[in-house]
């Protein structure tokens, strides 16, 4: 029994008969505590740290993941055995040195099982998790894996050729332990260790780990506007509040079946699947995203809410009705739209398959978490908002002096600043770069928007040059910095332009050195060599200077207003 359990009978018989009212427990134990109850803290302590141990106890063999590919394989663990898995994948990261409270285990893969167990191993150990983006090129997951201080790699066997060849730029790396060996062949790396076989092997004993360790935490890696990316670290219990206040709102219940509609290192889709998991919900994977066989799974395991970016949903929305008519997405309550701004006419797509009282849509970011929801009942009266401030978030606008602007309307836009419990805790390592988006105890990822008269926000620019292309953050510095490498670049300037496909696309402006000869493909070709390919430009031109202010600045704004000419919005 969890060391929560045993701590009264009281707490005992409680979370015993949490799996019929999971929902009302969770608010429960993560509203602030007013006085000091022993049984609060106690359920708190189960259901922030310990969860899963309680729904094994609660809901043994109800379904708790699933992983169902289109050829007919179909992998699935109940509660009872996703805690069972986790704890022996918990007791052979101990045995491998991992230490509660204190280390970083890097993790990589497409969505599956073998993520799950680690996200959860992760949390009962207080260890600080660190999803890396697969897609990423291998100059970038050097830098995050040795940046992120990680000696532990659990990566899926598909990835771990990607580590064999970084593995020299890793001197912190102790142990890499890989999983679904057996489906990609079985032949691992020199050095690497079949993590499966260690992990049969292990006890299903809850990890030992201190009493007053912390949940773990995560550091998501995101792109830096000076070209390395910064990891933006949040506690384990960080934010419970304002998770649950925004549970009620929305109006999750264990009840509901989640599918991530997107990669889980990305901080949306795997946010809310750790919510979903909180609440004791059945989770259905897509390793790889196809359209179809989305449709597929919601209509066979009645899918009710997913969190996604506009691209897979244009995908789905673009599927002929012949397709679509041979699927049932009735059981659709809770699609959060977010990732990238969902245009007005994608809004219309959905709602024309889609039940109509299902579609929300989120405003946040990985630093920031969810800012704002626009309900269902506002989607088409309030077209480009992104909705009102959350439960328990304060947002504010301040011009460039650091003034707040109380004006109302597009004709008073300013840096949207936000305060809430969610707000994640530092840039590892460069705090300096937190403490620069701050104003008044308010943070920032220099998106600029305005009110209406009823409060409603709108997102009309970025302050700063990212990129959302397909629901992935891209900055500019990255791309440029890259390309000056090139012996025949003088200068690149690099920015989003309109794309009806991605909501935003890369574009790059090149000047060639004197002497120097180059095409677009030269430049996309050089890129894939040192970046990711979502972040290699999609259209390039090419000038004889760039435009700049009288102390040197590049006049991206400039560059930029051609593309987005006529359009209410820059993003």
């Amino acid at each position: 029994m969890p060391r929560h359990l045993r701590e009264t009978p009281t707490v005992t018989c409680t979370v015993m008969r949490m799996g019929k009212h999971a929902d009302r427990l969770f608010r429960l134990a993560t509203m602030p505590l007013r006085v000091t109850s022993n049984t609060a803290r106690l359920i708190r302590s189960v259901l922030m740290a310990d969860f899963l141990s309680a729904y094994a106890l609660t809901q043994t063999d109800k379904l708790a993941v699933v992983d169902d590919h289109p050829d007919g394989t179909v992998h699935s663990l109940t509660f009872g055995q996703l805690n069972n898995k986790s704890n022996q994948l918990a007791n052979v990261l101990l045995a491998n040195g991992v230490k509660p409270g204190e280390s970083k285990v890097v993790w990589c893969g497409q969505n599956s099982i073998g993520l799950v167990l680690m996200i959860n191993a992760a949390r009962k150990l207080g260890v600080t998790a660190v999803p890396l983006n697969y897609r990423l090129s291998d100059e970038e997951a050097a830098y995050v894996t040795d940046h992120s201080d990680a000696d532990i790699v659990y990566v899926d066997a598909e990835f771990a050729p990607m580590f064999e060849r970084i593995k020299a730029e890793l001197p912190k790396v102790v142990h890499y332990l890989v999983f679904d060996a057996t489906v990609h062949g079985g032949t691992l790396p020199d050095g690497m260790a079949d993590v499966d076989t260690l992990i049969d092997a292990a006890s299903t004993a809850d990890p030992v780990v201190p009493a007053d360790t912390e949940a773990g935490a995560t550091m998501i890696y995101t792109s830096g506007t000076t070209g390395k990316p910064k990891g933006a670290l949040r506690r384990g219990s960080s934010g419970a509040e304002q998770a649950a206040a925004m549970v009620a709102f929305i109006g999750y219940s264990p009840d509901d079946v989640y599918i991530p509609t997107g990669p889980l290192y990305h901080s949306g889709p795997g946010g809310f699947m750790g919510i979903a998991q909180a609440l004791g919900q059945t989770v259905v994977l897509q390793r790889k995203f196809n359209a179809e066989d989305w449709l597929r799974l919601v209509q066979k395991y009645n899918v009710t809410s997913t969190f996604s970016a506009p691209t897979p949903i244009r995908m789905i929305c673009n599927l002929s009705d012949e397709v679509k008519s041979k699927y049932n997405v009735s059981s659709m309550k809770r699609m959060i739209a977010n990732a990238a701004p969902w245009s007005f006419a994608l809004k219309k797509m959905y709602l024309a398959y889609f039940p109509h009282d299902s579609l929300f849509e989120v405003y946040g970011s990985t630093e920031l978490g969810v800012n704002c929801i626009l309900r269902p009942e506002d989607q088409l009266r309030k077209p480009g908002s992104c909705g009102k401030p959350a439960p328990m978030v304060e947002v504010k606008l301040f011009d460039d002096d650091g003034n707040e602007i109380t004006g109302l309307g597009p004709d008073n836009p300013g840096e949207l600043f936000v305060k809430s419990p969610s707000v994640f805790a530092d840039y590892y390592k460069q705090h300096d770069k937190f403490l620069a988006d701050q104003k008044h105890g308010y943070q920032t990822v220099g998106d600029i928007a305005y009110l209406d008269d009823e409060g409603y926000v709108y997102i009309c620019d970025r302050k700063k040059d990212m990129i959302i292309s397909g629901g992935m953050n891209i900055y500019p510095a990255e791309i440029e910095s890259a390309l000056e490498h090139h012996p025949d670049v003088l200068e690149a300037a690099v920015f989003g332009v309109p794309s009806e496909e991605w909501g935003e696309s890369v574009h790059a402006i090149v000047v060639v050195r004197e002497g120097g000869a180059m095409t677009a493909e030269d430049v996309r070709e050089f890129s894939r060599e040192h970046l990711a390919h979502y972040k290699v430009p999609r259209s390039v031109t090419f000038m004889d200077e760039l435009p700049k202010t009288g102390s040197g600045k590049i006049l991206k704004r400039e560059l930029r207003a051609p593309f987005w000419a006529g359009r209410d919005s820059k993003v």
